[in-house]
């Protein structure tokens, strides 16, 4: 399996402007592209366990170059 690095911004639910990134380690088979298709439910468990955050876009990259997935797949929470 090749890790790949979840990027998820993150923003305070009591101060919306208050935002960060938080890196998540993504490891599976699958291409940059599939990996901020099937962030989701990652992203569910993180915030779940995390309740003062809320995601606001994510994105995936590998790790080692540092190379970002495609920038028109940026996924944004509505």
């Amino acid at each position: 399996m090749t890790p790949i690095d979840l990027i998820v911004t993150v923003c305070a639910v009591l101060s919306p402007t208050t935002c960060e990134e938080t890196h998540l380690v993504f490891s599976s088979d699958v291409s940059l592209r599939q990996c901020t298709m099937a962030a989701q439910p990652y992203i569910a468990q993180w915030v779940s366990e995390h309740p003062k955050w809320t995601a606001v876009k994510w994105r995936c990259e590998y790790p080692r170059n540092n190379q970002k997935a495609f920038q028109d797949a940026v996924w944004s929470v509505g």
